[in-house]
């Protein structure tokens, strides 16, 4: 390698180093990148009705302000009192369905009670892992800026980039060279595509759930239904394990009234699912989405350990976004500009 060679390695060595050590801050910039990107589909439609956009964006701004005060007024406050509750049933169900499973292996094969592992073993066997997880990803929050800083830089950075997005768009591009500058605009529009189809699905899920799991929890009298409720939609923005992990409190809870009760929950929960999966693909996907991005679930599971093992809590909640845009980058540019040509060039040079 020649000596400017070397150079250009070592800066872009030096350059990784230091985008790792800022990772936290990057995917705090990532999340404000997300909520701009899908506020300024608003903001655009707000546009077309002949709305300058400065006013457009203080809509937008506004509308969005109003949803989480009404939220953090209406919700929150009766969600906090059922939380504490909810944290003290669940464990004490969880109990009851370990006793209900030994019972039934006791009944199978005795032998084998004796080699599964009990709750405060399998408690020390993950609690190392998500301390780990969760003291990486809340580090930006209680180390670097604090909890109130750090959402006022949020909020701050979402606004800057709705004001003018065209402008921090067109400097991202000009950090790659010339000649490729027209592929990475493309690159960000399909990216762009995909996180729009992506995130709309899983917010009309997160409501949807939440709003058949309080009607269906209510019409079963269980204790809890607010937080219950709520609790499972916000799991449901996690591929895969969020809909497993949102079955756990009602399933639990139920399992103390009646353990007859819980198979109704549990039934009740499946039906929602398959009921929204139906409405989604269907409905919502021919209508609202263009060109849906799909990824398939081996990979979505494991884009979920890898976010989660690289930036901690906030990685395994941000995991579907990161997958989204990591989906697009891979494909665009390591697929088919890196190893399609590739193969194209050894095909020459065998010829």
């Amino acid at each position: 390698m020649k000596f400017s060679q070397w150079i250009g390695f070592f800066i872009l060595a030096f350059c990784v180093y230091l985008l790792w050590k800022i990772r936290q801050l990057l995917l705090l910039l990532f999340t404000a990148v997300i909520i701009a990107n899908f506020l300024n589909h608003g903001v655009q439609l707000l546009q077309k009705l002949r709305i300058k956009r400065s006013y457009a964006v203080l809509l937008s701004m506004v509308f969005l302000l109003t949803i989480v005060c009404g939220f953090f007024w209406l919700i929150i406050p009766p969600f906090a009192q059922q939380l504490p509750q909810l944290l003290k049933l669940v464990p004490l169900g969880l109990e009851q369905l370990i006793i209900t499973i030994k019972d039934f292996i006791l009944r199978l094969d005795p032998e084998l009670i004796n080699a599964l592992p009990n709750s405060q073993q399998m408690i020390q066997q993950l609690q190392p892992l998500i301390e780990k997880i969760a003291g990486q990803g809340l580090s930006v929050f209680y180390t670097t800026l604090g909890i109130p800083l750090t959402f006022l830089l949020l909020f701050a950075l979402t606004l800057m980039l709705l004001a003018n997005p065209r402008a921090y768009r067109q400097g991202f591009i000009r950090l790659f060279p010339s000649f490729y500058r027209k592929k990475i605009d493309y690159v960000l529009t399909e990216c762009d595509r995909s996180l729009q189809g992506g995130l709309t699905t899983i917010l009309f899920q997160m409501v949807m759930i939440s709003l058949l799991s309080f009607i269906g929890l209510s019409m079963l009298r269980m204790p809890l239904t607010l937080a219950q409720a709520m609790l499972a939609g916000i799991l449901t923005f996690i591929p895969n394990l969020g809909p497993l992990l949102s079955l756990i409190p009602p399933v639990a809870i139920a399992l103390l009234e009646n353990p007859w009760q819980s198979i109704t929950v549990f039934i009740l929960y499946v039906t929602f699912y398959i009921i929204i999966s139906i409405i989604e693909s269907k409905l919502l996907t021919p209508l609202f989405i263009e060109n849906k991005q799909s990824m398939l679930p081996a990979v979505t599971l494991l884009s979920q350990v890898f976010f989660a093992s690289l930036f901690g809590v906030l990685g395994f909640f941000l995991a579907l976004p990161l997958a989204l845009v990591s989906q697009v980058w891979l494909k665009e540019v390591l697929v088919k500009d890196i190893l399609d040509q590739w193969q194209k060039k050894g095909t020459q040079l065998n010829q």
